[in-house]
């Protein structure tokens, strides 16, 4: 059953409301009959629509039309809801319910389990279309917003996701009467007078089953080949200047027809007949199911978060860490260095990829930042400090939050941008906006599986696919049809090379003026932003083998003990209060620190757990870590000694901090290595000439002279107990330990310079704002406020105006002179009676309100405001003019 033939039999199916007012003849009418509710839900739907709030419901109409919002509108929609929007595209302006639940079903009936979804999904797509005001008018006059149906209409420009191609109607558009007519005998029809009746008379005729089933049947085997290539898409199809007979056959009777001299386009008629009525050849009227990886139970799940939130808060500690003296210098366009970010790849012994996951995340927290000097580098933040200082389960929800909330995306370190230059680790230009509500719809659908399940990765991306298809991946591309096709000069999938028939010996190469049906980038990106939000959440411990964790779930705000239903996302706790809850659920996992280590005769202690601070601070800096994980192993060498007596400790120091947190003795090798370094440590003294060496022992100074590798040092002794170096004391330093000494530094009045532990900070750093995807969702308070202003201003100006004397206006705003603006406010404070006035704020903005006046003097009017909702005062000189209600207004 055709589109014609779907008209002239619409009905309202049963179980649908009947249209039994008139249908609005515009949508701002069709807005203007909702409640207050129904404007509540679309503001909801569609925030950009406030920005700022409409003047009135005429406003709030033309504004929700404009092609920004109704993209933006449309790339919002789930799949199906689109693919209705899409049917509605193709259909009759405007189309009956019936005609529309026909693009769906079909002539043939379908299987008994998709009719039945497709009825069941149906209604509630048009309802959800109707909410968004991208459809209105009532079920027997269904229209799509102009806008949506100009962006979702088939051109050779932009083919439609339908696959389907212009009516007769519009690909006969400026073809001469004559040819008409020949198309029109062709085709076995009388001949018309006019090209109108030609184009009805072939319309007739293709949407006639009976009728076009019997012109089929007359065609050649080979033109029904043609046919079945373009049917689904895209029905554009490139000829040579001498086609052959089958694509002549076809041509002649209007089954093609011509759209530029070399190009042939199935019209939408043929093909919905070929189709057997159906605007998609795949409808999915319901959401995959996501698929069960494998189910755990949830001590299981949330052990294994556990332990990775812990890696993942020692890794970012152990990072910052290793640039507490100043990180790696910062690139003049922004962002590391390839070499820099391979160096801390290095230094926490993960890929590259990984480590710049750790960098975005301490950067989107807040804890890592540029330090602002003229020799730029990156260094922790102040709020550093202030995170370590917080218990583990606190800092892992810091971590988290951020993490959820942030748009730049660490995925895209490495690829390139639009011209071609290299994504920079902690650079510019890795902000997406997408990435937050692709985080938060990936960890809510883990949430709809019960406790401990984890989803099957392919499924999960599906069901995403799903839910926010992207304009572009047409539904024909995603079905197989054409989602090769380059250009309408190709016959659909099947014309490819070495196709057979008579249309692939015909087929061109493909021209490059039309775009291709593959899907756009940025469903390509929400696919990568989905499959790295599964990689990070495992990092970071929110899930635990793929399993949503307890802690996660309640920092979601979902139900901790079973599946999340569909609205069981943002039950109202503030963020605030979620990390709270999620930071409770997470302590008593994690392991507890504890106060001591065990010392080994091989120079190692090993922490059988995660060590209280004071205790991990000093022993970083007496012992070198060697491994981790479970316990960490440190290693005491001549050089991490060293680094320990530079801070001002002395051996003996040493030896009581190691027997008051060592639960076992301290082994010979390890107090003979203090006691050795001690004794060397200092002997030599660095000070600033450029730079000496001083040592009282003589024969120690001539041994380094004689050294050769002091020679880029470039020594030479000024007393027998002083070295001078052309070198900087801290190259010297250097230099001096690399061969195996033990120098000290010493100030310029000859004291030792004791090297501190304080690290390196820049100033006061707020963490980067992440880029909004459009504005913000409007809360309650908002919504009310914005629907209360909307209808005070649609009253003001829709009301029944009173026609003066001399109707003077400008603008549309009433003008009138000052006394006799005067007069009738005075005359209505008298009389109690509302009047119009148009009015000039001190911006300069002009606007229009109903106002009922109660007292006028001193040179203002003041009044009750019926479009604001409130009592206001006026200066008269910004009344433009007043004009009086009718009487039924008034």
């Amino acid at each position: 059953m055709g589109i014609g033939e779907l008209d002239r039999e619409a009905h309202v199916p049963e179980g649908r409301p009947s249209g039994t007012a008139a249908s609005p003849r515009t949508l701002a009418e069709a807005l203007r009959a909702r409640g207050d509710d129904g404007l509540a839900a679309l503001l909801r739907a569609r925030p950009d629509l406030l920005g700022p709030v409409p003047n009135d419901l005429t406003q709030l109409a033309t504004r929700a039309g404009t092609r920004a919002s109704v993209v933006r509108a449309l790339e919002r929609l789930d799949r199906f809801s689109l693919q209705v929007a899409e049917a509605l595209a193709v259909a009759p302006d405007p189309a009956p319910y019936a005609v529309l639940a026909g693009l769906f079903g079909g002539d043939r009936d379908a299987a008994g389990g998709e009719a039945a979804e497709i009825g069941a999904a149906l209604p509630r797509a048009v309802a959800l279309l109707r909410e968004q005001a991208l459809v209105w008018g009532e079920d027997d006059r269904l229209r799509l917003v102009r806008t949506a149906r100009e962006l979702l209409s088939p051109s050779p420009q932009h083919p439609s996701p339908t696959g389907l191609g212009p009516t007769v109607a519009e690909a006969t558009a400026g073809m001469s009467p004559g040819r008409l007519q020949e198309i029109v005998a062709a085709a076995g029809l009388p001949s018309t007078h006019d090209p109108v009746s030609a184009v009805a008379a072939l319309t007739a005729l293709f949407t006639d089953r009976e009728r076009m089933g019997g012109l089929l049947d007359t065609a050649p085997p080979e033109a029904l080949s043609v046919l079945d290539r373009l049917v689904w898409g895209p029905p554009y199809g490139e000829v040579t200047a001498k086609p052959t007979p089958p694509v002549s056959w076809l041509r002649d009777r209007g089954l093609l027809l011509p759209v530029s001299p070399r190009t042939m386009v199935l019209p939408r008629e043929v093909a919905l007949h070929l189709r057997g009525g159906r605007a998609h050849r795949a409808p999915e009227p319901r959401a995959p199911e996501l698929g069960v990886a494998r189910a755990y139970r949830p001590q299981v799940v949330d052990g294994a978060a556990a332990g990775q939130a812990y890696a993942a808060l020692a890794t970012v500690e152990e990072l910052l860490k290793s640039w507490d003296h100043g990180g790696p210098a910062v690139l003049r366009a922004g962002g590391l260095s390839v070499r820099d970010l391979k160096r801390t790849a290095a230094t926490l012994d993960v890929p590259e990829s990984v480590a710049a996951f750790w960098l975005e995340l301490a950067y989107g927290a807040g804890l890592l930042a540029s330090d602002g000097e003229a020799d730029e580098r990156y260094a922790p933040t102040p709020a550093y400090d202030d995170w370590l200082d917080q218990p583990p389960a606190e800092r892992w929800a810091r971590l988290v939050t951020a993490w959820l909330a942030a748009t730049r995306t660490p995925g895209l370190v490495g690829g390139q941008d639009a011209k071609g230059r290299t994504l920079s680790a902690l650079g510019p230009d890795l902000d997406r906006a997408a990435a937050p509500e692709v985080r938060h719809r990936v960890l809510g659908l883990l949430a709809t599986l019960p406790p401990g399940t984890a989803a099957d990765p392919e499924s999960l991306l599906a069901r995403l696919r799903w839910e926010r298809p992207t304009r572009g991946t047409s539904t024909a591309g995603r079905t197989g049809a054409a989602p090769a096709a380059a250009s309408p000069g190709t016959a659909g999938a099947g014309a490819e090379a070495g196709a057979a028939g008579p249309w692939a010996s015909e087929t061109r190469p493909p021209a490059p003026a039309a775009p291709p049906t593959a899907p756009r980038p940025a469903a390509d990106l929400r696919e990568r932003l989905a499959r790295w939000v599964l990689g990070d959440a495992e990092l970071l411990g929110i899930t635990g083998r793929g399993a949503l964790s307890t802690p996660a779930r309640a920092l979601l705000n979902l139900p901790l003990d079973g599946p999340a239903g569909p609205a069981a996302e943002g039950g109202g706790v503030e963020p605030e209060v979620a990390a709270e809850r999620a930071a409770e659920l997470l302590e008593p996992l994690l392991p507890e620190a504890v106060d001591h280590v065990l010392l080994q005769a091989d120079l190692t202690a090993v922490a059988p757990g995660p060590l209280l601070r004071p205790l991990a601070d000093a022993l970083a800096v007496l012992a070198d870590v060697e491994s981790k994980g479970g316990a960490t192993v440190y290693r005491f060498t001549p050089g991490s000694v060293r680094r320990a007596l530079d801070t001002g400790r002395s051996a003996s120091d040493l030896h009581a901090f190691l027997t008051a947190h060592a639960r076992t003795p301290v082994p010979q090798p390890l107090a003979y290595l203090i006691d050795d370094v001690a004794r060397k440590h200092g002997h030599l003294r660095i000070g600033a000439a450029s730079a000496y060496v001083r040592c009282d022992d003589d024969a120690l100074l001539g041994e380094i002279l004689a050294d050769r590798r002091s020679a880029a040092l470039r020594l030479r002794r000024l007393a027998p107990t002083v070295l001078a170096a052309q070198a900087d004391p801290a190259s010297l330093l250097e230099g001096l330990r690399s061969m195996g000494y033990a120098p000290a530094a010493e100030s310029a009045e000859g004291d030792v310079l004791v090297t501190r532990a304080d690290a390196h900070r820049t100033p006061p750093r707020t963490a980067p704002a992440p880029v909004p995807d459009g504005p913000p969702v409007p809360d309650a308070t908002l919504l009310t406020a914005a629907v209360r202003a909307i209808r005070a201003g649609d009253h003001a100006a829709t009301a029944v105006r009173r026609e003066p004397a001399v109707p003077v206006t400008t603008g549309g705003l009433p003008r009138t002179s000052a006394a006799e603006t005067l007069a009738t406010v005075q005359a209505a404070a008298l009389t109690g009676s509302a009047v119009w006035i148009g009015y000039v704020n001190a911006e300069g903005a002009a606007s229009q309100r109903v106002i009922a006046p109660v007292r006028v003097e001193g040179g203002f009017v003041t009044g009750y405001d019926h479009t604001a909702d409130e009592v206001r005062t006026y200066p008269l000189h910004r009344i433009t003019g007043v004009a009086e209600l009718a009487d039924e207004d008034a």
